[in-house]
């Protein structure tokens, strides 16, 4: 039999040989298991909490404060709407009012202007019947005059 080295060398010794080093390989994994945990694990696992916490409550004050500013907006928005409403009225208010106003004015200066109007109707009516009164006794000398002498001879 050809036996090659490895399998020579494990033919005599077991594979695993478990003896007192294991135990005190065991207790020291204990051991450092234990210090790892406390100064090591547990701490890290407390800021990994902490921030999760700290995430958490950092998204839960952004959710408060987005529904906060979503109510202010919406209680902005119907302000706005209200402010507009009002200065609709009052623009359609003073409006009114200039409508008013301008009918007002102008069926006085209508009225003003038609007094007018009548006071040069009358005013025309008598310098006319002045203008014919003077004017009446000189026409018909006039009229004898031009008559007379298209006629040649005297007219009576």
């Amino acid at each position: 039999m050809d036996q090659t080295p490895i399998v020579s060398l494990a033919a005599g010794h077991p594979l695993i040989d478990i003896d007192l080093t294991a135990v005190v390989q065991f207790v020291l994994f204990l051991v450092l298991f234990a210090v790892a945990n406390r100064f090591l694990f547990q701490p890290y696992l407390q800021l990994r909490e902490r921030r999760r916490a700290g995430i958490e409550g950092a998204r839960e004050e952004a959710e408060r404060m987005t529904a906060e500013a979503e109510a202010k907006f919406a209680s902005y928005e119907k302000q706005i709407a209200v402010a507009r409403e009002r200065a609709g009225e009052e623009g359609r208010k003073i409006r009114l009012e200039g409508i008013a106003h301008e009918r007002e004015v102008t069926n006085a200066a209508r009225a003003q202007a038609q007094a007018a109007i009548d006071e040069a109707q009358a005013t025309m009516r008598r310098e006319t019947e002045a203008a014919r009164g003077q004017l009446l006794p000189q026409a018909e000398a006039l009229s004898r005059a031009i008559s007379a002498k298209l006629l040649g001879r005297e007219v009576a």
